[in-house]
């Protein structure tokens, strides 16, 4: 049966599992042998339905006749084309089961394999000539075929048809540009014979416009090319040097600091999650990149303890700060950082005394300061069970940032939340603060962390053993932060605002405890001022007051419009009655000056409801940009002059756009200097218009 002959198809297979190979030849029986069985569901719809190809399917034949639909094509008049439907019609499949999965495009991971099926799929669709976003289209038969058996496509339709969309209208801005270059190239490398891409033009592609390197490697195979990936890397690799230069500058001590330390054999033991104060001894002394016996007042330094309850920055969490004390000297530390070869490093500087290496001291945290980053750690993952529980479970974290005023978290999601979603996100927390569920933290094993439900950021790497962060099965997490040990520690939490880092990613900054009282306070002071200046007594007259104001405002800027009109009407009088004949037609030009665009249109349009045979055109110079506009009466529009082919040529001449209807049109002008000389041909302009008709 094992021939190459296509005559059979295996669509169903037993595997006898007996033996444990060590690969070298011995085979030792297993303690249980086992039969393994496994059915080709796909294959058997081909066989049952005398099909030769999963495309040929009835369910898949679906989706790939709204393809051909979309692309107006033939399936099996051109093999390139046919390529490209089957393409369109696999991913399509994959992205929205993926999507539905709760997976979304990134740049890493599960996410990055969405992308690029996603990416590859729009590609073909414009090697079928398919030039707007189909995809999202697409989708919605996928689901439709597939909801009997997968409900929850259906339910998540909306979700799934919007990221399909958005992705393929972010990724049509990078493949139109990127497209036309990747072929400039090729052209120019097919026609001096050529077959490498070269490395740096492929690097200048995804660097500039973001153009995936797997995406130029598949156009060249397409086209018998190779990439010269090893080009690509270098690049690739001095990019990265380049940045982790600027990290390293930016790290500032910490920089220097591993190279000191690296050969010394010194460990810190951190004892932070339980007590704020602890009893250590000094290891050693770091001053201007060298090692120092001690320190003395004034000197910026490093300190290595041998115990600490500084809290190195790590995980979202900004470092510890505090002093570094014993009797006659006071070290001040103002962060706390892992270095590269994991020391912990405290950083600040000498406020009083001499400090040496081998001192002992007392290391006490700011204990305040790391309450309140406790409790906006804290709320972090209460945010992000309520954010799931609100929006859905493809919500993800996509980093954080917790000091001791807000809380950050960038979370996976693929538009921006509505005041409706916020507000249940917001009382979703504080119903979880209000609770007041016990918080504990438990080292254990990466797989009973897993078997409780714990919540891990995708992507990152963990060790064997996990801290585990349990708000009483509200919120289970992996963390090796710091953090209450009762949610009603954190008082209250509160939204500050909500907005977009990057495509698919928003974030939220929140606060909790004294955070949202001084917010509180912030917001009752702005209230009490708008009261006093409006000369109330309570801020509680506010609102009636405000809908007065409102009220009024609308009035004056009715009796504005009416004014304008009026003033437009007579400003237009005077203007007609001294304007220029040609033939039976009166042509206005007037500069009007820092008219806004509405009083130009407005003036128009008075003169060409009065005057029948009015040509006007008119002008204003405000803010340093020029506006045109013009209107024509009934009577010039049936002589041939029209307003849009007037204002298009007298923006030209001052290098600027415009146009519009024959009786009405509008424009700007680039270089306002220019102006009065184009205003001046407007004459031969109608003489021109006339004479054609």
């Amino acid at each position: 049966m094992g021939c190459d002959c296509d005559r059979y198809v295996e669509f169903w297979n037993l595997v006898f599992t007996q033996f444990d190979s060590d690969g070298k030849g011995n085979y030792t029986p297993l303690e249980h042998a086992n039969i393994d069985t496994g059915m080709g569901l796909e294959r058997l719809a081909c066989i049952m339905q005398g099909v030769d190809n999963l495309f040929e399917v009835d369910t898949i034949q679906n989706i790939m006749n709204h393809v051909l639909d979309i692309a107006g094509v033939e399936y099996k008049k051109d093999p390139a084309a046919d390529v490209s439907i089957r393409v369109i019609t696999d991913h399509i499949r994959s992205t929205t089961f993926l999507i539905g999965d709760g997976v979304v495009p990134q740049n890493e991971g599960r996410g990055y394999v969405l992308r690029r099926l996603l990416r590859r799929a729009a590609r073909h669709g414009r090697l079928l000539g398919i030039k707007e976003p189909f995809l999202y289209k697409v989708c919605q038969t996928v689901i439709g075929e597939n909801t009997s058996a997968y409900p929850e496509l259906a339910q998540n339709q909306d979700y799934i048809v919007k990221v399909i969309r958005m992705e393929e209208e972010r990724f049509a801005k990078t493949i139109d540009g990127g497209l036309s270059i990747c072929e400039s190239i090729l052209q120019k490398l097919e026609a001096s014979g050529q077959t490498v891409f070269p490395g740096d033009e492929a690097f200048k592609l995804y660097d500039t416009y973001g153009f995936p390197i797997d995406l130029t490697r598949e156009i060249c195979a397409e086209r018998g090319l190779t990439v010269d990936q090893e080009g690509f890397d270098a690049h690739m690799q001095v990019q990265r040097e380049t940045a982790r230069e600027a990290t390293r500058a930016a790290l500032g001590d910490v920089a220097w600091t591993e190279d000191i330390l690296r050969e010394l054999d010194i460990t810190t033991r951190f004892v932070g999650y339980t007590a704020l104060e602890a009893d250590a001894k000094v290891l050693a002394l770091v001053v201007d990149g060298q090692l120092a016996d001690s320190i003395g007042e004034g000197d910026l330094a490093t300190v290595v303890l041998g115990e600490t309850p500084f809290y190195a920055e790590g995980g979202g969490q900004v470092g510890d700060t505090g002093v570094i004390a014993g009797p006659g000297f006071r070290f001040v530390v103002e962060d706390c950082k892992h270095s590269a070869t994991g020391h912990t490093v405290h950083m600040g500087r000498m406020e009083a005394g001499i400090l040496s290496a081998g001192d002992a001291v007392t290391a006490s945290v700011d204990a305040e300061r790391r309450r309140s980053i406790m409790r906006n750690h804290s709320s972090c993952h209460l945010l992000q069970k309520a954010l799931r529980t609100v929006l859905g479970d493809h919500v993800h974290q996509a980093g954080s940032y917790v000091d001791d005023k807000v809380c950050r978290f960038d979370f996976s999601h693929f538009s921006a939340m509505t005041p409706q979603e916020l507000a249940a996100v917001e009382d979703q927390v504080n119903g979880m603060i209000l609770e007041a569920n016990p918080v504990t933290a438990a080292e254990m094993s990466i797989d009973e962390a897993r078997a409780m439900g714990a919540m891990a950021l995708f992507g990152e790497k963990y060790g064997d053993r996990v801290r585990v962060v349990n708000m009483n099965g509200r919120s289970i997490e992996l963390c090796g932060g710091t953090h209450v040990t009762n949610t009603a520690q954190l008082g209250l939490f509160r939204i500050l605002r909500e907005s977009s880092v990057a495509a698919g990613v928003r974030r939220i900054e929140a606060t909790t405890g004294w955070g949202v009282l001084g917010l509180m306070r912030e917001e009752e002071e702005l209230l009490h001022t708008a009261a006093a200046s409006l000369k109330l007594n309570s801020t509680a007259e506010l609102g009636d007051k405000i809908r007065q104001l409102v009220a009024e405002s609308k009035e004056r800027e009715r009796r504005i419009a009416e004014f304008e009109e009026r003033l437009a009407s007579i400003k237009v009088e005077g203007l007609v009655d001294n304007a220029m004949r040609i033939g039976d037609l009166r042509i206005v030009s007037a500069s009007i000056a820092g008219a806004q665009p509405e009083l130009l249109r407005l003036m128009c349009d008075n003169a060409k409801a009065r005057v029948p045979g009015v040509v006007i055109v008119l002008t204003s110079v405000s803010g340093g940009k020029g506006t045109v506009a013009a209107a024509c009466g009934a009577k010039a529009v049936a002589a041939g002059v029209h307003a849009g082919q007037i204002v298009k040529a007298i923006c030209a001449l001052t290098g600027g756009k415009g146009g519009g209807r024959p009786d009405s049109a509008m424009g700007g002008a680039s270089d306002i200097y220019k102006i009065d000389e184009a205003v001046a041909q407007i004459p031969d302009m109608v003489r021109a218009a006339v004479g054609r008709s």
